[in-house]
């Protein structure tokens, strides 16, 4: 039989402007049936996308064709999130078709923003977490490693904030109501994925029944690299019933069982992080995670089977990264198959596992290393619990470790210390955050393996956060030093005999006003703000949670506008403060955190006195889009998170690469900016990891910071008097009463450090050359924050891979 290889190459060519509009003419035609004088902006963008899609794919099946003939390791990274954002200006700029789709677009007659700005954000992930996996995703691609992301295809993913009456209300997101461009569905891989039911032996062997099952389909993106050279896998999956639906129950009359095959299966895969304070929410979440890894080790096993046909190969041929606690199941599962589907004993399945997998830990917080209870894995996974206390019971006798160090612990499975035990490598995502991890949540478990932690420091993708979302920077920065520095971003060390060049750094702080104005006419004086672009624009846009301290930061704002009110002709510095960042569902504190933010905000900006001098915005939905916007055009990054809380961060570098300063604490990524950029370019305040736990273990220690600092009493008195809630004070109660006799994450006794420091930025700003040179030293030094060079660290020290050509 003739057999047809079809000749897909990497794109080696840019096609023309002329060419590029008669593609989207083709597709808009034969995709969607228009014609140009027919066409919606909806129908333009799919044509646009479909027209870069079709440049994509040659590099795609040459890298995957690439990766199978020269039996390539790969690298299959395991997440719960995938914030990619938009994809069509990301495609276009790492195609290097930036210029000619411009062009294509004019010919065209088409508003290139009003295209672009059409696409919806994929509703995949939350915050860094996500964002750094879709970092390293695209890293992947540029370094050339072979690789596959696997994740689920949310149809709803987190979920749209909006504010009502300044609160956070929840709404689904609908990213998914309309075609997808990007995704191409592999019907032919599809896998089974089981809970419940029981275990039996047979034969001296067990096998387990599931009770219930649904279908995982891979829905494929293909993640192109810079320079169009490769292209890697981001494989989502969607949850389908096995069964379409039970007829005999549908002609019964009993519809809604009828329909429980499905209703379970859409579930899966409708939302990311369901409200896990309810048992049912909690079996769901267990469910989602172990659907996401065993799909994902499945098709992992099925792609090694077709190219290999000896287990013993496993860790020569793959490495399995999984990115925090969320995919832990994986050692478990691995271990299934490996005994049950392939007929391995335990000790071959457990060191092939361990050979493979790898874990990434994000946090130190003992409520995220996940937990369940041992009755919950035993009802939806029966087999795993018996396997994990396999797995426990086998290290208990291998290494005579203590009593309290361990997998299952009062009738709870730890799924840190599961990851830990299963892993080949454990890395932190900073320095501080490794010698950490060595030292707390895992310091038994690194006594009894010293060489398994290692230390790999978060890194951002300079194409999407500088060359896309900031082209007046990267404009000055291609004139200054060339675009080198695009795919080796020390490059931009070469900026630093310009930090006192008086025409560049004119040109940086035009370059910086440019993106505030935009900023100001377009999202803020959309919520109705009036931002002066040549005050401070003060910016804090993460996830709301109590160790990141939006709290701190709102009752600063508080003390400061009282000040200002008492006494406006003293000379303040006018500042634009603005907020992003949504607050898990059934995290009350947070939302009541956010509440109190836009409630502030309400009447600190309808205030004559103050509002030259200062402006609160909360835009709501924060994603990856809004981010594109905000950091180009903020002059100062607040990363402020309790010393010893935060892992890495990866905002804070997003905003170093874009010229804004940092305010910030001892913690996570934040020490490694400080110490590249120079103390002198960073505005330090706070207690350190050292001093915070000390300091947390004094009975007392928030009323006595209270006690002792004016401008917090202030800010608390104005609070409870009910001054920015209509005169009503209950709604902050328990946020007051928490504040003042509990305060875990130290918001009182690093206040005044915090205001302190807030007034020398506001003494910094106003000498505009000094300034500048500072930013243009944080934009020189912060190379080192590339996915790229995190990336290679992990293919050196962790997975043992090496980059491919794209020939086979």
């Amino acid at each position: 039989m003739l057999s047809i290889q079809p000749q897909e190459v990497p794109l080696t060519q840019l096609p023309t402007a002329e060419s590029l509009r008669d593609q989207i003419l083709h597709h808009l035609t034969h995709a969607q049936g228009r014609g140009p004088e027919f066409a919606t902006v909806f129908d333009w963008r799919l044509a646009v996308s479909y027209t870069v899609r079709d440049l994509i794919v040659g590099s795609w099946v040459g890298a995957i064709r690439a990766a199978r003939d020269q039996g390539a390791k790969r690298v299959y990274y395991l997440s719960m999130e995938f914030l990619i954002g938009r994809i069509l200006e990301d495609a276009i700029i790492n195609l290097g078709l930036d210029r000619s789709m411009d062009r294509a677009m004019e010919l065209l007659g088409l508003d290139k923003h009003r295209i672009l700005d059409d696409e919806p954000d994929a509703a995949l992930g939350n915050g860094g977490l996500g964002r750094l996996a879709a970092c390293f995703m695209e890293s992947l691609s540029s370094l050339q490693c072979p690789a596959f992301g696997y994740g689920i295809r949310y149809e709803h993913g987190l979920f749209r904030q909006r504010f009502e009456g300044g609160q956070q209300v929840e709404t689904p997101e609908d990213w998914l109501n309309q075609p997808h461009p990007w995704e191409f569905v592999r019907l032919d891989y599809s896998y089974t994925v089981g809970f419940k039911g029981h275990v039996e032996e047979v034969d001296g062997r067990a096998v387990w029944h599931p009770g219930e099952s649904v279908q995982a389909r891979a829905y494929d993106t293909p993640v192109i690299g810079w320079q169009g050279d490769w292209a890697n896998t981001l494989r989502l999956w969607g949850a389908h019933p096995t069964t379409l639906f039970d007829l005999h129950r549908f002609n019964a009359g009993d519809y809604a069982a009828a329909a429980e095959p499905e209703a379970l299966a859409r579930t899966l895969s409708r939302v990311l992080y369901p409200d896990d304070t309810t048992d049912s929410g909690k079996e769901l979440r267990l469910k989602q995670e172990y659907f996401l890894t065993s799909a994902a080790l499945q098709d992992i096993l099925r792609r090694f089977l077709a190219e290999h046909d000896d287990l013993e190969l496993l860790p020569e041929k793959v490495a399995i990264q999984l990115n925090d606690t969320h995919p832990a199941i994986a050692g478990p599962e691995l271990i299934r198959l490996l005994m049950d589907e392939h007929g391995l004993d335990f000790p071959k399945a457990r060191d092939l596992a361990r050979g493979v997998l790898n874990y990434t830990n994000h946090t130190l917080l003992p409520e995220a290393l996940e937990r369940w209870s041992t009755w919950l894995m035993g009802h939806v996974l029966p087999r795993h619990m018996q396997i994990i206390q396999m797995i426990d019971d086998d290290h208990r006798q291998a290494t005579a470790r203590p009593d309290h160090v361990g997998i299952i612990q009062h009738d709870q499975v730890q799924m840190g210390e599961l990851a830990f035990i299963m892993a080949g490598k454990v890395n932190g995502v900073s320095a501080l955050h490794t010698d950490l991890v060595k030292g707390t949540v895992f310091a038994d478990l690194h006594k009894l393996h010293p060489d398994r932690i290692v230390n790999q420091t978060n890194g951002i993708t300079p194409r999407r956060w500088l060359r896309m979302s900031n082209p007046a920077l990267s404009g000055l920065i291609d004139r200054t030093i060339g675009p080198g520095w695009t795919s080796e971003l020390d490059l931009l060390g070469g900026l630093e005999p310009f930090a006192g060049d008086a025409a560049f750094l004119g040109e940086l702080r035009a370059a910086k006003r440019a993106n505030k104005v935009a900023l100001s006419n377009g999202l803020l004086a959309g919520l109705g703000i009036k931002a002066d672009p040549d005050a401070i624009f003060d910016v804090q846009v993460k996830r709301i949670h109590e160790y990141k301290r939006q709290l701190l930061n709102i009752l600063e704002t508080i003390a400061l506008w009282q000040r200002i009110h008492d006494d406006p002709n003293a000379g303040w510095t006018p500042r634009v403060k603005i907020f992003g960042g949504k607050a898990a569902p059934g995290y009350w504190l947070a939302k009541t955190v956010i509440h109190l933010i836009n409630d502030v905000a309400a009447t600190i900006n309808r205030d004559p006195v103050t509002a030259k001098y200062l402006q609160i915005a909360y835009p709501p939905n924060y994603n990856v889009t809004m981010a594109e916007h905000l950091i180009p055009a903020a002059d100062l990054s607040e990363q402020i998170s309790t010393a010893g809380k935060e892992a890495s961060g990866t905002g804070n570098m997003k905003f170093t690469m874009n010229g804004a300063l940092t305010i910030g604490t001892l913690d996570g990524a934040n020490v490694e900016i400080r110490e590249l950029v120079g103390p002198e370019n960073f505005f330090l305040f706070g207690l350190t990891a050292e001093e915070a736990a000390v300091v947390r273990a004094r009975p007392g220690h928030a009323r006595a910071a209270i006690e002792a600092s004016e401008n917090m009493r202030i800010a608390l008195q104005l609070i409870a008097e009910g001054r920015f809630s209509g005169g009503r004070a209950d709604p902050y109660f328990a946020l007051l009463d928490r504040t003042w006799n509990d305060d875990p994450f130290l918001v009182a006794s690093d206040f005044d450090a915090y205001y302190a420091t807030q007034r020398r930025i506001d003494q910094a700003f106003g000498d505009a050359a000094h300034w500048d040179r500072m930013a243009a030293l944080n934009i020189a030094r912060s190379g080192f924050f590339s996915s790229d060079r995190t990336i290679r660290g992990y293919m050196a020290d962790i997975w043992h891979v090496t980059p491919l050509t794209g020939e086979s």
